[in-house]
Order: structure tokens, then C-alpha cells, then sequence
């Protein structure tokens, strides 16, 4: 195997890591932060390539002098798009299933079905894909003979500017300290005056409007279908338990990991064969440290 294309296969799971990634980490906020299983997070990042897609039409034909910006719009409509959902899903169903974990990934699977419902009514049952802008298009040469595409150089840079801000939300902010309180004392929380059913909204909104920027990013890799976000649901879940729930370091250095497992092990082994490799050494992993790599201690 030669140098050039071990290193383009590192890339290629680097470009898997961005996906997983920005999936997981919303995830992470959803059910490590509030310990809400929410089967209907591949769903919202569906949701959110959809509205990339949609953006992208709308310049194509009322302002296709600057189709060069729709992809950046996407990104922002995507996110506004899933976390308003999340704050409705949130408001209507999810708040009265706390505490209640069964009904809770019951409720949100059901969600999910219905959601993939509305995407093949709405939307065709054929895969859609989003054009590639032209600043974007090309590829970086840092070395002879490889080539690597800027989308997807861009689309890593974009994750690594989401984690950045997921970082500074959650820790640097009054934002952050509430929720960080609410995770760890919800009692005391709410006594010293934590508004913690607001706090509850935000966070599931946040987690669920970063499920919309993963399926920006998504667009620029692969088209999008109804059934694209059961695609990468488990794996995001798989993700999130291995790295530690309520470790976003954890989540993100585990994202990295099992990208660039899946894209080395697909070298020698078939893809589903490179993905039971994985998931049996994630249950080695998990078997020696059951709360997962990072795994943060709280008093409860």
C-alpha cells in the first residue's frame, strides 16, 4: 500500500469523522446532557439537508448571482429549521416524558417514521443532492499525488468551528452554566432559580439544530433520501456511549476514532465487515470501562 493512498484514506475518514461528529455532538447534548433518547435525531439531520437543499433551489432560480453564498445560508436555515422543531418537539411531546426513558424512544421513533413519511411525500422518494458551490469546487494538492477536495477540507473546518462554539456556549457562557447546572443538580438548580424547564428547551433545541448542521455537511459528501438519517443514527449513538455520555471531549476524540477505523478496515474487509470489526471492538472497549472513555464524575 502506498503512502498517497494511506493518507487519502485518512482523509476520507476524516470526512467520515465531520459527519459523525456534528451528528454526535448534538446527540451528546440531547441524550448525555438530559438523558433523552431521541431515535428521531437521523431524522433532523435529514431535516436539515433537506433545507440546504431547498436554500439551494431558491438561489438557483430567484438569485443566481450569488449562488456562491447558498451553501452558508444553508447552514444557518438548517440549524434556525431543526432547532425550531426540536423547541416545538420539545414544548409538545418530550417535556411530559422525562424520567420515563421507554417512552421516550418510543415516542421519538414513531417521530421518526413519521418524519420519512413526510420527507417521500414531500420531497419524492428519490434521493436529492445539493450542487456544489464554486469556491468549493477543486481540490488542495499539499503534496504530489494527493489531492484532496475542498468541500470536504471545508466541511472539516466547519466541525471543527461548531465544536469551538459548542465549547463556548456550553463553558463560557450564563447559557452554558445553567445547563451545566441543571445536568448536574436539577434540584438545586431549580432552587437557587434556574428557570430548568427554559433550560430543558434550549438544550434540546441546540442539540437538534446541530442534528441540521450535520446534514449540511452530509450534502456535500452524499445526496440526501428519506432515509438518510437511519443511516447514521446508531452509529452517532455508538459514538456518544463510546466516547462517555456527558463527555463532549469524549464524544469528539471518539467521532475520530471510529471514523478513521471505518475508513482503515474498509482497506482489507468489505464495509460491513470493517463495521462488525468496530462494534466489536467498541463492546471490548465499553467491557473494560462501561461508562466509556471519557467518562465524567458528578455528585449525584
Amino acid at each position: 500500500m502506498s503512502v498517497d493512498m494511506l493518507l487519502s484514506q485518512i482523509f476520507n475518514g476524516l470526512s467520515l469523522f465531520t459527519i459523525l461528529a456534528l451528528m454526535a455532538i448534538g446527540l451528546a447534548i440531547v441524550f448525555g446532557l438530559m438523558g433523552v433518547i431521541n431515535m428521531a435525531h437521523g431524522e433532523l439531520m435529514a431535516m436539515g439537508a433537506y433545507m440546504t437543499y431547498l436554500t439551494s433551489v431558491i438561489f438557483s432560480r430567484w438569485l443566481p448571482g450569488v449562488m456562491g453564498a447558498s451553501f452558508l445560508v444553508g447552514i444557518v436555515v438548517a440549524f434556525l429549521t431543526t432547532a425550531a422543531f426540536g423547541l416545538l418537539l420539545e414544548t409538545v411531546m418530550i417535556r411530559h416524558l422525562y424520567k420515563r426513558p421507554l417512552d421516550t424512544l418510543l415516542a421519538t421513533w414513531g417521530v421518526s417514521l413519521i418524519l420519512q413519511q413526510v420527507f417521500r411525500q414531500v420531497f419524492g422518494p428519490i434521493n436529492v443532492s445539493v450542487p456544489t458551490a464554486s469556491w468549493l469546487q477543486g481540490a488542495w494538492s499539499p503534496m504530489p499525488g494527493l489531492d484532496l477536495p475542498l468541500a470536504r477540507v471545508f466541511i472539516i473546518a466547519l466541525t471543527l468551528a461548531v465544536a469551538l462554539g459548542v465549547y463556548l456556549f456550553l463553558f463560557k457562557s450564563r447559557w452554558g452554566l445553567r445547563i451545566r447546572s441543571v445536568m448536574q443538580n436539577r434540584a438545586m438548580a431549580g432552587a437557587a432559580g434556574i428557570n430548568t424547564a427554559r433550560v430543558d428547551a434550549v438544550t434540546f433545541a441546540v442539540g437538534c439544530g446541530l442534528a441540521g448542521v450535520a446534514g449540511s455537511a452530509l450534502t456535500m459528501i452524499a445526496s440526501t433520501g428519506p432515509a438518510t438519517g437511519q443511516q447514521y443514527i446508531v452509529d452517532a449513538f455508538i459514538v456518544v456511549v463510546f466516547g462517555g455520555v456527558e463527555s463532549l471531549i469524549g464524544t469528539f476524540v471518539s467521532a475520530f476514532m471510529i471514523g478513521q477505523m471505518q475508513s482503515l478496515f474498509e482497506m482489507p474487509f468489505s464495509g460491513s465487515m470493517a463495521k462488525a470489526a468496530i462494534l466489536l471492538l467498541v463492546i471490548v472497549a465499553l467491557y473494560f470501562r462501561p461508562s466509556g472513555l471519557f467518562s465524567i464524575k458528578v455528585r449525584r
